[in-house]
């Protein structure tokens, strides 16, 4: 009976809803402007898969980290789609979120099976495309004007205020890290000019500032003399009227002067918001609730008839995807050692081949490994719901007879130590190529940390945990011992340690605290590897990778770091600032340490200014204290500390879970 009830109430709650349906649709569809282009898809195809995931991302991520996310989804060039989301800075996180799931409906519908497309609402703008597009600064191609149709009364005097009130505006928001400003100028005596100006947060300081100088000067041609302006460009708008629009959605009723500058739209619809919101805003409010109510109901029920097999559907990067064994070992002959990768810390890898085709790498946790089923739990947990492409993605597990099976993307390259650290192969990695990943791993890092939904500290970051495409791109995998900080949580501690020699920071070996900086180190490590060319754990004619580095740095040497292997083919600049970058992230105090942000910006903007760093944390092959024991089971494993001292000061042990 109870069973009954919870499908009764959506479909009461659904056939309620449906007869707001089109009220809610006349507001939402309210568009600033759109523009469809480029070839068509075929329905059903594996690029309309990828177009809806796309699009339900966007928009269910859009309120969260400042509004702005951008993403790629797909594994081919020719059905990989890019897209990106932004809310206006002045916009509040509920009219952001209303914005964003308005803009990944309507332009779907608008732009039908084209390839790419973009809309533009007054909270919002969002764009998918099949090319790559992000960091573009401008493109007159897709340039969008929406003037008002009422006329200033002194163009002079206009013209002057609003020139040097956007110009200052476009420098405050190139330097701000929001990448967007507002404010006002006085227009004679009688009234002001508020203006607002904002980039796409993956802009440099330069682009942004290029971007908006392009915008500015398209007003003449688009606007000019008008009260009242949008623009909107690849990467970047600006906005200005005559009322605070940036307190209000709407000009002021009694306003002696034109009617209001949004009286028409782009597409010559009468404006009637004002009307809608008075009447509709309570309604939606009801339906969101009502919504949410009935999206757990559905969830809970396609969660416990899930079938064995992959379902790509557009909310298969959420849902935990089951595999069944006998189609595992099919595609991998059995756990052959003919299809056998490698030997992680917690067990073999092996290759396969779905019967469609797919190449898979599948994880098989051996039943003595370290990795149980919590830490399985949380990988697939974790990597369900995290989509980047510099992230391995998860196709799927496996947990029966006793088995413990993750299956991930296949990447024909394998892992980063395999080419890096072999004498034969490492030749092949070019600096270009070298200066790619890093990058790559940095985008990736700044993903878990800051960009994602979750706020994730992968700990296990090293050489191995890195793959490669095709192409060479990075990927990190392995997100056994990661862990997920919810709200306001920024770091925890442990009694029990597990990470990879040389690549640990010193404040979790000895005292078990784990942050974002821990991260950092590890990255510093990683990026010294790849300049060098060598194992932070091998044999060398010296202590220890971090203090050689220091040592050359301080010498003023450091270009004698630069692995021999790349013939002296690499960019002085690029190469100084890798290493200047690594040795910031292996400082002793994690404090000092940059954010995974400003480690991207400093590999993307040689122009900025580096801090200085300081001596870099010299560990060896042991921690101080007399309480944690490192356990080092080979070079460059995964190892565990535990903390036997049960004294009155014992470490706090903080247990960590993903969210459902």
């Amino acid at each position: 009976m109870q069973s009954n009830s919870l499908y009764a109430l959506p479909l009461l709650l659904l056939s309620c809803i449906h007869g707001f349906y089109y009220l809610t649709l006349a507001q939402d569809s309210e568009w600033n402007y759109y523009d469809c282009r480029s070839a068509l898809f075929l329905p059903g195809s594996v690029f309309e898969q990828n177009l809806n995931l796309t699009l339900t991302w966007l928009a269910g991520n859009a309120s969260l980290d400042g509004g702005f996310h951008n993403i790629s989804v797909g594994q081919n060039l020719d059905t990989t789609i890019y897209g990106l989301v932004q809310c206006a800075g002045y916009a509040t996180a509920k009219e952001c979120q209303d914005c964003a799931n308005t803009a990944a409906r309507t332009i779907r519908g608008l732009c039908s099976n084209q390839k790419e497309g973009s809309i533009g609402f007054q909270f919002c703008s969002m764009r998918y495309s099949d090319k790559r597009f992000f960091s573009t600064t401008f493109d007159s191609a897709q340039r969008h004007s929406l003037p008002s149709q009422d006329d200033v009364t002194d163009l002079v005097v206009w013209n002057h205020q609003l020139d040097n009130l956007l110009n200052n505006l476009s420098s405050q928001a190139a330097s701000a890290p929001s990448r967007f400003s507002g404010g006002n100028a006085t227009y004679k005596d009688s009234g002001n000019i508020y203006a607002f100006v904002q980039c796409t947060r993956d802009l440099t300081q330069n682009n942004c500032l290029t971007c908006l100088e392009d915008v500015i000067g398209y007003i003449p041609q688009s606007c000019d003399g008008k009260v009242g302006c949008q623009i909107y460009s690849i990467s970047c708008f600006l906005r200005y009227e005559y009322y605070n629009f940036l307190m209000s959605a709407s000009p002021p009723e009694l306003a002696p002067s034109p009617p209001s500058p949004n009286s028409t739209t782009a597409g010559g619809k009468k404006n009637t918001r004002k009307t809608i919101v008075t009447v509709v805003i309570p309604v939606i409010v009801s339906l969101i609730v009502v919504l949410m109510i009935c999206a757990f109901f559905v969830r809970r029920n396609v969660k416990r008839k899930r079938l064995d097999g992959i379902h790509e559907d557009e909310d298969s990067n959420f849902e935990l995807l089951v595999i069944g064994l006998r189609t595992i070992k099919v595609a991998t002959g059995n756990f052959s050692n003919e299809y056998k990768l490698g030997e992680g810390g917690f067990g073999p890898v092996y290759k396969g081949v779905l019967s469609n085709g797919q190449e898979i790498a599948v994880k098989r946790l051996s039943s003595h490994s370290g990795q149980g089923l919590d830490e399985l739990k949380t990988e697939v947990t974790l990597v369900a719901k995290l989509l980047h492409r510099n992230l391995v993605k998860l196709l799927g597990y496996c947990l029966e007879d006793e088995e413990k099976l993750l299956v991930y993307e296949y990447l024909p390259n394998g892992s980063l130590d395999r080419i890096l650290f072999d004498k034969q192969k490492q030749s092949s990695l070019e600096w270009k190529t070298r200066y790619k990943i890093m990058v790559g791993i940095a985008r990736g890092l700044l993903y878990l940390h800051e960009d994602s939904r979750l706020r994730i500290i992968h700990r296990d970051l090293k050489a191995s945990n890195i793959l490669l495409d095709e192409d060479l791109n990075p990927k990190i995998s392995d997100f056994g011992l990661a862990k997920l900080f919810g709200g306001s949580e920024t770091q925890a501690n442990t009694r029990r340690i597990w990470g990879t020699y040389g690549y640990m920071a010193p404040e979790y070996v000895k005292h078990g605290n784990f942050s974002t900086k821990s991260d950092v180190y590890s990255y510093g490590i990683l990026v010294l590897e790849i300049i060098t060319g060598k194992k932070v754990s091998g044999h060398h004619n010296f202590t220890n990778l971090q203090s050689h580095a220091w040592k050359n740095w301080e010498n003023g040497a450091a270009l004698e770091l630069m692995d021999s292997t790349m013939d002296g083919q690499w960019s002085r600049d690029e190469a100084l600032n890798c290493i200047h970058i690594g040795l910031l992230c292996v400082q002793e105090a994690a404090s000092d340490r940059p954010k995974m942000s400003e480690v991207v910006l400093m590999l993307t903007n040689f122009s900025m200014s580096f801090p200085i760093p300081s001596r870099p944390a010299f560990f060896v092959s042991g921690v101080e204290g007399d309480s944690l024991r490192l356990v080092k089971e080979n070079s460059g494993s995964t190892t565990e500390a535990s903390n036997h001292d049960q004294s009155v000061n014992e470490v706090t042990l903080t247990e960590l879970h993903p969210r459902d």
